[in-house]
């Protein structure tokens, strides 16, 4: 899986939770992150390699998910995605539609649902919510469980507001 977006959107951390879920989760797991030259608002990505197989290279040249959080990402990632693929993407941001017709698309209005939730800095906890519902890769529990290994010093009312994110991208995934 591929997760895209700026710098300041969460990129890494949703990589690096699902990474967590699937090593609880006794699989075998690759993390690769890909930074911008900027400082904050470059690009970033990172592939993601969820597998009850052995990870042979992080690299990914035909991802099965992609989750685009910005435009540049979606018209960077699209192309490599699989045939049957899921795309989760950031409709906040992204305003065009995808060119491909034989992908699964997930359109989230992630950052207006976020902002409803109180804090639009969990607009990533909400793709990734529907991305985790559409691919199925590890069970939400396993995430939920992996979010004090990413936010040690998080509170309760921090914790709580990035379950309710996750859980309210799951329930746009059934919508969908």
């Amino acid at each position: 899986m591929i997760f895209a977006g700026f710098g300041g959107q969460g990129i890494m951390v949703i990589g690096q939770l699902l990474a967590y879920a699937g090593m609880m989760e006794n699989k075998n797991v690759a993390w690769m992150p890909a930074y911008g030259p900027e400082m904050r608002g470059g690009t970033a990505n990172c592939t993601v390699i969820v597998s009850d197989n052995l990870v042979g290279s992080p690299v990914v040249t035909e991802p099965s998910a992609l989750l685009a959080m910005n435009e540049p990402s979606l018209n960077k990632f699209e192309p490599m995605l699989k045939k049957d693929g899921v795309l989760v993407l950031n409709s906040s941001l992204i305003s065009k539609k995808p060119k491909r017709k034989d992908i699964k698309v997930f359109n989230i209005d992630a950052n207006h649902i976020a902002s409803e939730l109180g804090n639009t800095r969990v607009a990533n906890m909400v793709t990734l919510g529907t991305l985790l519902k559409a691919t199925q890769a590890v069970d939400i529990n396993t995430v939920i469980n992996s979010l004090d290994k990413v936010f040690p010093n998080f509170t309760d009312k921090q914790y709580e507001l990035n379950i309710n994110a996750l859980y309210k991208g799951i329930e746009l995934a059934k919508e969908a």
